[in-house]
């Protein structure tokens, strides 16, 4: 598949389910948030971004450690559904917004990519890395969390969407690789701008 799925797939997948990956119920999806918390590196964040928020089980988590935290979906119900679940968190701003087309102005010391990246086309997601590169401010983390089982729909693997990043990761790259975790169903990575 050469294209990124576009967001008529997303409006289909919660028009017929309210939670269509147990994010609010799911035992693993907890596990899951709580290393994705647990792999940060810092107690505190000036400014985060969060890329496809969905629902903000997430977003409610990452808000604890962020000043501010910007949160986008493509799916514009689900963003209201976002709205509402951060609404007692005045420093959370939830945002519809479709990457890599659109992208918020400002500057970040945090930017988390979690289970998004492989809807991207090998083309979109190369011009996030780049938007999110360019915005990631020296010494800000980037921590990326994706499924990695083989998903006939998705244009892009887990492991290939952390490749795209991880190559950038070296003594030439912008990016320095500060740890990896593989779970038996997703893997996380941590990178830190130079």
């Amino acid at each position: 598949m050469t294209h990124s799925l576009p967001r008529e797939y997303f409006e289909d997948v919660y028009g017929a389910n309210d939670d269509p990956w147990g994010f609010e119920t799911s035992p693993y999806e907890a596990a899951k948030y709580a290393a994705t918390i647990a792999a940060l590196p810092r107690a505190r964040y000036r400014s985060g971004f969060e890329i496809g928020c969905s629902l903000g089980v997430l977003t409610e988590r990452l808000a604890l450690v962020c000043d501010h935290l910007i949160a986008v979906d493509t799916v514009a119900e689900i963003v209201k559904r976002a709205v509402e679940r951060c609404g007692p968190l005045p420093h959370v701003e939830v945002r519809r917004m479709h990457l890599p087309e659109e992208f918020p102005d400002g500057r970040f010391d945090l930017i988390v990519l979690s289970e998004v990246g492989y809807y991207f086309s090998l083309p979109a997601l190369t011009a996030v890395r780049d938007r999110l590169c360019a915005s990631l401010e020296k010494k800000g983390h980037l921590l990326l969390v994706h499924w990695t089982p083989f998903v006939h729909d998705y244009p892009l693997t887990g492991d290939e969407v952390h490749a795209v990043f991880l190559e950038w990761a070296g003594p030439d790259g912008p990016f320095r690789h500060l740890h990896g975790y593989h779970a038996e169903t997703y893997r996380l990575d941590l990178l830190e701008r130079m």
